[in-house]
């Protein structure tokens, strides 16, 4: 599933009001059995939308003798 930063910012409000279930942007909503189980939905979301906003490596390769 594709997380956005409005499914973050949600869940960062309902640990805020410690509720615990939260309707994300895709219009799916999720019940969690604690605030605990929701802070750890929030670190996944958060590293699925940092490796989604990291650069590609690029290798470049010099040669000097004709390869």
């Amino acid at each position: 599933m594709a997380y956005t930063q409005a499914d973050l910012d949600r869940v960062d409000a309902a640990i805020a009001k410690g509720a615990s279930s939260v309707t994300l942007s895709s219009g799916e909503r999720i019940e969690y059995r604690s605030v605990r189980a929701l802070k750890a939905a929030r670190d996944h979301i958060a590293r699925q939308l940092h490796k989604a906003a990291r650069r590609p490596r690029a290798f470049r390769v010099y040669t000097s003798k004709g390869l």
